[in-house]
């Protein structure tokens, strides 16, 4: 398997995550409550400093569009659909059309999760930004039309998503060191004749 997939197939486990989050999900454990931008919810992931932004299409299939990035800035993009046939682990060459330019014949893995099937693969750093800048992304199998997704306010979303990674990623300030006890205090100074530590 080449890199992109051996990345694609890490990516699954954010991508159960994201399916059906909901916009009122709890913080997560970094302290990034899940929230809405326009039709985009951007939330936590299930791993160290992982974020993702996912949004709902409504057609037939109910396609849903799930954009994850980690803290190492790695990327993955999945497209699942309740009417696609695309088996797990199938390699897939697709081609990603922005409003100006695209990836060719880009590599991609089957998957199924919640329900749907679809895929999931992984871009260069700068995906996020073209993402970010287009306001339509088209995606081929070849000569066929497989999906064509709104991409409205994802800059704003994605903007998010880079907030909830750099969160996720801060460092966490170190809890201060417990004071030691004084070695003459007794272990409970309110019994009726607490035992005090004997001086050497």
């Amino acid at each position: 398997m080449d890199r992109t997939g051996s990345r694609a197939t890490r990516a699954l486990l954010v991508v159960a995550c994201a399916i059906g989050v909901s916009a009122h999900a709890r913080a997560s454990a970094q302290e990034f409550a899940a929230r809405e931008v326009g039709d985009w919810t951007v939330a936590a992931s299930s791993d160290d400093t992982g974020c993702f932004l996912t949004r709902a299409y409504d057609r037939p299939g109910g396609t849903t569009l799930i954009l994850g990035l980690d803290g190492d800035g790695t990327n993955h993009l999945s497209v699942l659909n309740a009417n696609w046939s695309i088996k797990p682990k199938d390699q897939l060459s697709l081609d990603f059309r922005f409003s100006k330019g695209g990836y060719a014949k880009h590599g991609a893995i089957g998957m199924a999760a919640d329900g749907k099937r679809g895929f999931v693969t992984t871009f260069e750093a700068k995906f996020p930004a073209y993402f970010a800048a287009s306001k339509v992304l088209e995606i081929f199998r070849g000569d066929v039309p497989v999906e064509q997704l709104g991409l409205e306010q994802s800059g704003a979303a994605v903007a998010a998503l880079r907030d909830c990674v750099a969160v996720r990623s801060a460092p966490r300030a170190a809890e201060p060191p417990a004071k030691a006890r004084g070695t003459r205090i007794p272990v409970d100074p309110f019994a009726s004749d607490p035992p005090r530590k004997r001086k050497r």
